[in-house]
């Protein structure tokens, strides 16, 4: 179920310290949360087998085998507060102990994430949470992606080219973790499988 961390000791300190005014009760926890994807302090209710994962990429990778399904993350309904293990509706702030249970949270794609150093926005045209600042990136309406502003009249179109999978690894690309790569020809692919692909001449 990945490596999410539980409320422990510091936990409580820093609650009380919050109870007392010392420390923003919204800040309790933060960064130390999460799993190996997401820093955060809830998990999320899987609404297909209404089981709890500390995001919808562990939730994947655990069923990958078996009973493989994976989580539309717009479908994602509740969620558990790491702190206070409340279940409750999805939104930023837990219903019981007044904690953010993500820094940066989407009510569109249901998902937070602490770590705000990445840059998240929301794209509205490719309807998920995007990373690494809304300010560096455009959408291309004709390749149906986000790109790098330096890519802004600058590159091959490709219609939905990010829709389909890398050829190298077979990974689909639109909401892949992995950075991409845009060749000359205006096809994608991962940025390390490209680079893996140019150190062995291929």
């Amino acid at each position: 179920m990945g490596g999410a961390q539980f409320p422990g000791d510091n936990d409580v300190a820093e609650v009380d310290a919050a109870r007392d005014g010392e420390v923003d009760r919204r800040d309790v926890g933060k960064m130390k949360h999460g799993c190996e994807h997401y820093r955060r302090r809830c998990k999320i209710v899987a609404p297909c087998c209404n089981q709890v994962f500390p995001c919808r990429h562990c939730h994947n990778e655990a069923t990958a085998s078996g009973d493989r399904h994976t989580i539309c993350r717009q479908d994602v309904e509740k969620v558990v507060c790491l702190l206070c293990e409340t279940k409750q509706p999805v939104s930023q702030v837990c219903i019981s102990c007044g904690v953010n249970m993500g820094e940066y949270f989407c009510d569109i794609c249901k998902f937070y994430d602490d770590d705000t150093d990445k840059g998240q926005y929301h794209c509205i045209d490719c309807g998920i949470c995007r990373v690494g600042g809304k300010e560096n990136f455009f959408h291309c309406v004709k390749c149906g992606s986000c790109y790098s502003v330096i890519l802004r009249d600058n590159h091959q179109c490709v219609e939905n080219s990010m829709r389909q999978n890398c050829p190298i690894c077979y990974e689909y690309l639109f909401d892949s973790l992995q950075g991409t790569r845009v060749l000359n020809c205006g096809h994608t692919m991962h940025l390390t499988c490209f680079e893996e692909m140019v150190a062995h001449n291929k």
